[in-house]
């Protein structure tokens, strides 16, 4: 048998046999021609196309972070060799080599030429001496200088070269009911029957324990912010000495440098609780990053996800909240305390309150010029008639609306938030009915209506089935003399109900009412003719001690 060698492959599918290793056959066996071994290659050239350089740098490229990582952790860390990584991984040998390169590992990529490179200097030593200049001017000017690009390329530019303005720091100190810091926090619109009204939340943090005062409001008027210090002391049964503001308007009317002229009713609150009104600097949000900081707080934990169906609900629920959540939290300065018993600690040393509140109700002079209302906030209020014409004062809190006529209060009404409301107190009617000659009860279906509502719902009825108005109203009102108002009503409504609405129908279902009564029905004679001739004249009482004498004698 004869060995051959793939070493010595023609090329052309034959095998060229190794010299000198022939063997005779064993004995016993006729020694014959081999056969022909099977072909290695197929016929013709194989063809393989090469790939180019360009193809192998897309492949190195491709190879992402972690297989790099994956490759440099073999290669320096186990000690595998290139192939064998390759391999494992199943990428290209070339990739492995060029992960493995520590010039390549850090390559930084060209920076291309950019049509601001030749200003950059300048932008850069612009922005040292004007370091606010915005990029808008910065453009006009290098456009004078021959720049031909954009701003928005001019605006990266600046934004990479524009020095830092981040102002340094100190941590505020605060002493034990010595400060508390004041602002109001927009909690956008919600719908008051048809009015839209904006929700606003007064906050109030004592810059020491932390302790939270929050209270809801339909609107930032002077009276509310007012009225949130006044509520807020009452908590806290007790206010700081000093309290620090924005510069808004309820608490800075005008300032020029150091000069501030304050509200004037914040100074007539200042002084009936003895504390000191305090504004920040301007654009400094830093000084009062207590409240800012709650308010972020009551915006995160209480109002996400909150609902609630009126104004006071809402404020129930905030106190409920303030209580057993806020004033539960770890104190900033120990992690070992809350804040609810470092303000018990701190609320001792709190200023006294005085003995008598500070007034916080809107007061607005008014005249009511023909009918019974006032207007106030787009809603009429109802007033006594003899005070139409007068003038009037308004003094509204925000539950109650007050009507004045100098200091004696003349009517009294709860606040709506509603719009174009009226708001009627049932009196101011009545006394105006029965001081006008021709009112409503002087007529005759004013005087039904007026004692049953529901009778003009029959009537109107009964006269689109084809009865008389007139004549259905005179039985109506036969029957109300007979029978009372609140049994005319029991019988209307009945009617309503049973889809008869004629006085007929009423005056069936009144004797119906009455046979079942337990008790006969009082009757009223007073407007009964016959009942009106009877002339009754006294008796002698003396006749009665008379007989008495009489019959003691017997």
């Amino acid at each position: 048998m004869r060995l051959w060698d793939a070493r010595n492959d023609t090329g052309d599918g034959s095998v060229r046999f190794r010299r000198g290793c022939q063997t005779r056959a064993p004995a016993g066996e006729t020694a014959g021609r081999i056969p022909p071994l099977r072909r290695l290659r197929t016929k013709g050239p194989v063809r393989r196309s090469l790939p180019t350089i360009s193809a192998m740098q897309k492949k190195e490229d491709m190879i992402s972070p972690e297989t790099r990582v994956q490759i440099r952790r073999y290669f320096y860390a186990e000690h595998w060799k290139i192939g064998t990584i390759a391999r494992e991984l199943n990428v290209h040998p070339d990739a492995v080599r060029k992960a493995v390169e520590t010039d390549r590992f850090h390559r930084t990529q060209p920076m291309l030429p950019c049509i601001t490179d030749p200003y950059m200097e300048f932008v850069r030593q612009t922005l040292d001496r004007h370091p606010r200049l915005r990029a808008t001017r910065i453009h006009q000017m290098i456009r004078e200088r021959g720049y031909t690009g954009s701003v928005i390329q001019l605006r990266r530019a600046v934004a990479r070269l524009r020095p830092p303005s981040r102002e340094p720091f100190l941590k505020l100190q605060a002493f034990p009911a010595e400060q508390a810091q004041v602002d109001w926090a927009h909690f956008g619109q919600i719908a008051v029957g048809r009015a839209h009204r904006t929700l606003s939340c007064f906050v109030a943090t004592l810059s020491w324990s932390r302790a939270l005062y929050l209270e809801f409001f339909f609107d930032q008027t002077m009276e509310n912010f007012l009225r949130g210090h006044v509520h807020a002391f009452e908590d806290w049964a007790g206010q700081p000495r000093v309290i620090l503001y924005d510069n808004l308007r309820s608490a800075v009317l005008e300032r020029r440098g150091d000069e501030i002229h304050f509200n004037p009713r914040l100074m007539e609150l200042c002084a009936h609780y003895h504390f000191v009104a305090r504004p920040c600097q301007i654009r400094a949000g830093n000084q009062k990053g207590r409240v800012e900081r709650a308010i972020r707080y009551v915006r995160e934990s209480f109002w996400a996800g909150r609902s609630f169906t009126t104004l006071a609900e809402c404020n129930r629920q905030a106190l409920l909240w303030r209580d057993q959540v806020a004033h539960r939290r770890r104190w900033p300065g120990d992690d070992n305390r809350t804040v609810a018993e470092v303000f018990a600690e701190e609320q001792p040393r709190l200023l006294t309150p005085p003995v008598h509140p500070f007034p916080t109700e809107l007061v607005l002079p008014v005249r009511a010029a023909k009918t019974i209302y006032v207007r106030f906030d787009l809603n009429d209020y109802s007033i006594p008639p003899e005070a139409v014409g007068r003038q009037l004062t308004i003094a509204a809190s925000d539950t109650l609306v007050r009507i004045l006529e100098g200091t004696a209060e003349i009517a009294r009404h709860h606040r709506t938030y509603d719009r174009h409301q009226l708001v009627l107190d049932p009196a101011h009617q009545e006394a105006v009915l029965k001081t006008k000659r021709k009112a409503f009860e002087a007529t005759p279906a004013g005087r039904l209506t007026l004692a049953a509502p529901e009778s003009k719902t029959l009537l109107d009825l009964a006269f689109a089935q084809g009865e008389s108005a007139g004549s259905q109203t005179a039985q109506l009102l036969k029957l109300l003399d007979l029978y009372g108002p609140a049994a005319l009503r029991r019988a209307i409504n009945e009617a309503l109900e049973r889809n008869t609405p004629r006085a007929s129908s009423v005056a069936f279902l009144l004797r119906k009412q009455q046979r079942s009564a337990p008790t006969p029905m009082a009757v009223d004679l007073s407007r009964h003719p016959a009942a009106q001739a009877i002339e009754v004249r006294p008796h002698d009482l003396e006749t009665y001690d008379e007989l008495a004498r009489n019959n003691s004698k017997q």
